[in-house]
């Protein structure tokens, strides 16, 4: 007996990377070899920026803070651990948020802190 083959499988397994690599500039658009290596490097790429961005936005949240607590008179590590002994709960992103956007409202909540 023949060994049976599925080519609609393959095909379209082979459309939907190439469809992927759509943008891609030379071979790496059309030779299946190439546009395959591009497009699994691609979601490598994807993944760890996902990791990458929360490190970021982390980062970016500790900055406004701490600018905004030294214009109070402190510095972000002695506002943090202030904000801890005083049981307010604000997290980072909301902290760089009003810190941002209501330069009073951040005021008063280091005033309550010192």
């Amino acid at each position: 007996m023949p060994r049976s083959r599925n080519k609609v499988a393959s095909r379209a397994r082979r459309k939907k990377v190439l469809k992927q690599a759509k943008g891609n500039f030379g071979r790496r658009k059309n030779v299946w070899t190439v546009a395959k290596n591009t497009v699994e490097k691609g979601y490598e790429h994807a993944y760890v920026g996902r990791k990458v961005k929360k490190r970021d936005f982390r980062a970016l949240w500790i900055q406004r803070i701490n600018a905004a607590v030294r214009e109070n008179g402190l510095t972000y590590s002695v506002f943090m651990h202030k904000l801890k002994d005083a049981g307010i709960t604000l997290d980072r992103k909301v902290l760089a948020e009003i810190a941002y956007s209501d330069a009073n409202g951040f005021k008063a909540i280091v005033e309550k802190v010192k």
